[in-house]
């Protein structure tokens, strides 16, 4: 049987590890590299018996391939401190990495936003490619929307990851405010021109996209708060691009 390693990142993540060390305790082994975390995470990690590395923070991407350059096993899964593996999806991993049939598989992932999992709004299936040979795969080096570059074959399993990465309208808004600032950064480095209405309409697209294009209306309130939470994100990301350039010129 081949052997797998799970590969995690975290910065702060007392309040999801543990659940997420468990829900991958089927691996040979479970790597945590932490950024940095002062509030428990490594000791609740060292306590579940994975083995737990120390990183400065560069960028996600960056961040998860120092994970994969740790990890000893034939195959590779890498996966978020909110997100869970089902019983379920545990048997499909494994059954995929003792065939031959491919060398990376993408997973659909099911997400809660504010306690309710989400069917539409472009949440599901949203399928991410999280397992692979360790071999033939890596991350890109984005700072933020990471993704992983399988050079082989690439195929799909069918029982989803569960996601939480947001119990709370609070939650919705810190991470905006997070990754609008570093999605900034990337349109800042790529000397895209933009305007002031830029952000306005990239905004209003988005929330035409989420809520009408992409059903979120089907999703309640939930789907409505989603939509906006995520025209907001567009908004402020290129806002602050827009004002980063007035500052340097």
């Amino acid at each position: 049987m081949p052997r797998l390693s799970a590969i995690i990142i975290t910065k702060d993540e007392a309040a999801n590890i543990a659940d997420c060390l468990d829900s991958v305790a089927f691996c040979d082994e479970r790597i945590v590299v932490d950024a940095g975390s002062s509030d428990g995470t490594l000791l609740i990690a060292r306590e579940k018996g994975a083995r737990v590395a120390a990183h400065s923070w560069k960028g996600f991407g960056p961040q998860k391939n120092f994970a994969l350059s740790l990890a000893h096993g034939d195959w590779v899964l890498s996966i978020d401190a909110d997100e869970r593996v089902t019983p379920e999806l545990a048997a499909a991993i494994k059954t995929a990495i003792a065939s031959d049939a491919a060398d990376g598989y993408e997973i659909p992932r099911r997400s809660n936003f504010c306690g309710r999992m989400m069917r539409h709004s472009g949440w599901f299936p949203d399928r991410v490619l999280r397992l692979f040979r360790r071999d033939m795969g890596r991350f890109s080096d984005d700072i933020v929307h990471e993704r992983v570059i399988c050079d082989g074959r690439v195929a799909r399993l069918q029982e989803p990851l569960l996601h939480y990465p947001v119990a709370r309208l609070e939650d919705a808004l810190r991470r905006m405010d997070s990754y609008s600032t570093l999605g900034a950064e990337r349109i800042v480095a790529s000397n895209r021109r933009i305007w002031f209405f830029t952000g306005i309409a990239h905004g209003a697209f988005t929330f035409l996209r989420i809520y009408v294009l992409r059903l979120g209306f089907l999703d309640g309130a939930a789907g409505f708060l989603l939509a906006v939470a995520n025209a907001e994100g567009t908004y402020y990301r290129y806002m602050k691009a827009w004002l980063a350039r007035q500052r340097r010129e």
